[in-house]
């Protein structure tokens, strides 16, 4: 198989899940490297509809080694309570590694989240409220409890007996919210701390044994390209780098082992929570999108909330594959896009204030927020593709659809889902070991925009 990256390519929810699973079948290691349980992937296996948070969907794989990374956040009650839903499906969960140096979500960063975005009023972030924004906070200001420190009573109480008079003063002076306890905090994550202690380990180790060993390892990340906190729609973005250069830092290996990256995007698009979103459909448009694919429909898998839909950017593709380095797509939920008429995709932004035309992604969050999206139309095929096998069985202007989609991001259709279930999947080329992409001279040197 390799060593592969597989990454959202658009504001998350872009089908993850079902890619990384299909692709956990021929992997020996699965890492997760960033994010925590503000991640929300659902995979349909025999029937049957697991959702994760936190572990990574190549748990359903018997033997296959599953890490949460050193660059994650961890909520240890989320992950108990995730890894009981397992074992009471039958499920083996002996496999699961943690590492012991990624940072714990702790009960005063789910105050402090849920009272911060509360008063930011008219701008509000749309966190997930699961306290991760605050724990990489406590993180980079290096303050933060790892999960070693749940396994060493003296490092917790120690830490707790300063932290948290220091985060109850934030609750109380600026929140008005009622204080919590050292000691109430200290007995509980002691005692978490026993439940998961078989499950933690120095995980680069074993990543770096795994490869000197010339294992598959699969490294998963959560949320999408556009969320990532330095090359995302800032400040409408996550905590963490779920771009392919986050893998690295997130999992603790050098570049030089990564092999293949992947990158994941829906046939249309879809957001959770604020921030600029062109192609975003209101009214009829939107609510089709949205609900179409039941059980699949476009509500959030972590919050409940609906999911803003729109249709495909290919300005945001682009700047996908620009940086991550993709080698292929996966194009996922083609089958929505069945019953549709008419069907657009954004081919470049035009300034509502200025008039100019951008190719690409504005660097700017205030210019973003003025793009209005240029369409190419397409007539839809009206003809079902969840029965689809082989992309010669696709409709021909599905096929013409996916080629666009292609063209414009120069980038390869590797692999396209048509339903939830496994089967329901096309794979035009092996994502693992097809051709890698060459950067044309158009793409390596394309204007930031045209006026």
């Amino acid at each position: 198989m390799a060593n592969v990256i597989v990454v959202g390519a658009q504001f998350g929810d872009e089908g993850k899940a079902k890619v990384t699973d299909l692709l956990a079948k021929n992997a020996d290691v699965v890492v997760r490297y960033q994010g925590g349980n503000n991640a929300g992937h659902t995979v349909v296996v025999d029937g049957e509809t697991y959702k994760f948070h936190l572990i990574p969907s190549g748990i359903l794989y018997k033997g296959t080694v599953c890490i949460l990374g050193p660059g994650m956040v961890i909520d240890p009650k989320a992950l108990i309570s995730e890894l009981a839903a397992l074992k009471d499906r039958g499920m083996d969960t002996s496999c699961l590694k943690v590492s012991a140096v990624a940072h714990v979500t702790m009960p005063y960063h789910l105050a402090l989240d849920a009272a911060e975005e509360d008063n930011r009023g008219g701008k509000k972030i749309g966190t997930t409220r699961r306290g991760i924004g605050p724990t990489y906070a406590d993180k980079c200001d290096r303050i933060g409890i790892r999960i070693e420190d749940l396994l060493d009573a003296d490092a917790l109480r120690a830490k707790l007996d300063w932290l948290v008079p220091k985060k109850n003063i934030m609750l109380e002076r600026i929140y008005n919210l009622p204080p919590q306890d050292a000691d109430e905090i200290f007995k509980e994550y002691i005692e978490i701390g026993k439940k998961i202690a078989g499950y933690v380990c120095d995980t680069s180790a074993i990543i770096f044994q795994a490869v000197r060993d010339r294992k598959n390892i699969l490294f998963e990340g959560a949320q999408g390209t556009l969320l990532d906190l330095d090359h995302g729609s800032y400040p409408y973005v996550t905590s963490s780098s779920p771009t392919a250069g986050g893998a690295c830092t997130g999992a603790g290996v050098g570049p030089t082992i990564i092999d293949r990256v992947i990158g994941v995007s829906k046939a249309y698009q879809t957001r959770v929570g604020e921030g600029p979103f062109p192609t975003e459909q209101f009214a009829e448009i939107g609510e089709k999108l949205r609900q179409t694919g039941t059980p699949w429909a476009e509500v959030g898998v972590t919050t409940g909330r609906p999911r803003r839909c729109g249709w495909f950017d290919a300005v945001v593709g682009r700047y996908a594959v620009r940086i991550n380095g993709l080698d292929c797509l996966a194009v996922t939920k083609l089958d929505v896009l069945d019953e549709f008429e008419e069907i657009k995709i954004c081919v470049a932004y035009k300034d509502l204030k200025t008039g100019e035309i951008y190719n690409d992604l504005p660097s700017m969050a205030g210019v973003f927020w003025r793009m209005e999206p240029i369409y190419e139309t397409f007539t839809g095929w009206m003809k079902p593709t969840s029965g689809c096998r082989s992309y010669s069985e696709l409709p021909e202007r599905a096929r013409r659809y996916l080629d666009f989609i292609s063209e414009l991001l120069e980038c390869p259709v590797a692999i396209v889902s048509v339903g939830p279930k496994r089967d329901q999947t096309i794979v035009i080329e092996d994502p693992i070991h097809g051709p890698k992409r060459v950067l044309s001279h158009s793409s390596a040197s394309s204007a930031a925009h045209l006026s």
